[in-house]
């Protein structure tokens, strides 16, 4: 079966040919570094990242670019609130979200451009749009893209310019605009931002406006025409109209396929720092264990919302320990597996045509499930051969979703190495304790350890192998 994605464009599924066979250039529109990120800023990263990994898997040359917006008017506004510079609370910012991505697994992009190393290439594209007369300048030095002089504005999502409300971050300004909805190019320096925060252009001095900037870094890194363009539903509009809008205009035929991941919402709301209701991703990594918030924001099939809650971290948590625990017993019992046998393993045929029918997720770990159910009964009727098989197409299957039980980066229970190595010894020492105690049918001293470490929150099994522990269920409180 062959790849097929829903094309925002079209609004339709699609056959995805390479525009290069073998080869796949996504561009995918990253953060703007205002602030730290909170768990819906990180979810296209994710959902993007299992996308790269299937290509990957699949024997796919991927070029990824995910830009960096690190000058803007909120950048420039709450660093000047907080009395920094603004290029310094931009790259703090920008550190934040490259832990938040290393945290949670997303492996880095090809390329991560900063809108302030690419001015040159920005002043050149919207050189071409005055010169096609698709931009014209106004005022001080603003320079406003004609969306009259655009037949297509408004393709992406299939609106009519009579039926748009103009973005508020490009409202008109005492009629320099010639209609409401001509949105910027670039911004004329205003008096009272930092000197450092404007460049020199043939029309003023100023910097970027926010549309700008993507169009450019695409083309430099991927050229005129590529395969996927990507990001958040509410890039849909304006910002991605107005890139494809102001790209076609320039004469380059830019994204064959326009792909948009669902919003996290809380209570039915887009999850959002002006309404309150954001989660730092670094105050939820404090409560809950990276692996378990990927696998939650993994879960659900990218086009999906996804609500947000206590529950949901709750299940991915059960659900995670069940995966990850029946790896930890075939280990134990069948020998472990290479991370090259895990990278070449042959995939189920319904878990491979999930994953080609747009990214289905929910579809492919009912496979997962299935593997883990046939993996089980496989250890408890002492089937090795069948164990270990079951064990590496789980691995397998979960290393396309990035989140292999048995990959270095959540092989310690996915939590934090230092802790769980602490722990580890302490309920090693405990259980050896233990172990003693029944040898010399001291049962006291041995029921007095298991239930010390049960009301810590331990589990302890016994099995032919010895003893084993894990973490019990988190409580519903």
């Amino acid at each position: 079966m062959t790849l097929r994605l829903f094309d925002s464009a079209t609004r339709t599924v699609r056959d995805f040919v390479p525009r290069v066979a073998g080869e796949v250039g996504i561009y995918l529109c990253g953060a703007t570094v205002q602030a730290p990120p909170h768990v819906g800023h990180v979810r296209s990263g994710v959902a993007f990242d299992v996308l790269v990994r299937w290509l990957r898997r699949q024997g796919t040359r991927v070029t990824l670019v995910r830009n960096v917006t690190d000058v803007d008017d909120k950048i420039l506004a709450k660093s000047a609130a907080a009395g920094e510079p603004w290029w310094a609370w931009a790259m703090d910012n920008e550190r934040a979200f490259t832990r938040a991505y290393d945290a949670l697994g997303v492996l880095p992009p090809t390329y991560e451009p900063r809108a302030t190393g690419h001015v040159p290439a920005m002043v050149e594209l919207m050189s071409t749009l005055v010169e096609r007369g698709h931009a014209y300048v106004a005022g001080d030095g603003d320079v406003y893209f004609d969306v009259r002089s655009f037949p297509e504005y408004g393709a992406l999502t299939n609106q009519r310019l009579e039926d748009m409300a103009p973005a508020p971050d490009d409202a008109p300004e005492a009629g320099d605009k010639r209609d409401p909805h001509d949105f910027a190019l670039w911004k004329a320096a205003k008096p009272g931002e930092p000197e450092t925060a404007a460049w020199d252009t043939p029309f003023g001095r100023g910097r970027p406006g926010w549309h700008l900037e993507c169009s450019a870094m695409a083309a430099r890194y991927l050229g005129p025409e590529f395969d996927i363009h990507g990001g958040g539903l509410d890039l849909r509009f304006p910002h991605h109209e107005n890139e494809l809008a102001q790209s076609h205009a320039a004469g380059q035929p830019f994204a064959r396929f326009w792909l948009h991941n669902g919003w996290v919402t809380q209570g039915g709301t887009k999850m959002s720092k002006s309404l309150g209701n954001g989660l730092l991703v670094d105050a939820v990594l404090a409560q809950s264990r990276a692996v378990v918030v990927r696998y939650a924001l993994t879960a659900v099939q990218y086009r999906s919302m996804l609500e947000w809650s206590d529950d949901t971290l709750r299940e991915a948590e059960a659900t995670w320990d069940r995966l990850a625990g029946f790896v930890e017993r075939a280990v134990e019992q069948v020998g472990a597996a290479s991370d090259d046998e895990v990278a070449t393993a042959e995939l189920p045929a319904e878990f491979v045509a999930a994953m080609d029918d747009d990214l289905n997720v929910p579809a492919a770990l009912a496979v997962v499930h299935e593997t883990l159910r046939a993996g089980n009964t496989a250890l408890a009727a002492g089937d090795h051969a069948a164990a270990r098989a079951a064990m590496v197409a789980l691995r397998a299957m979960l290393d396309v979703l990035g989140l292999d039980p048995g990959a270095a980066q959540w092989r310690a229970r996915g939590g934090d190495q230092r802790h769980v190595r602490a722990l580890e010894a302490v309920v090693g020492a405990e259980l050896e304790a233990r172990a003693a105690a029944r040898a010399a049918r001291d049962f006291t001293t041995s029921d007095a350890i298991r239930d010390r470490l049960a009301a810590a929150g331990i589990v302890v099994e016994d099995s032919s192998a010895g003893a084993r522990w894990t973490l019990a269920p988190r409580s519903e409180d």
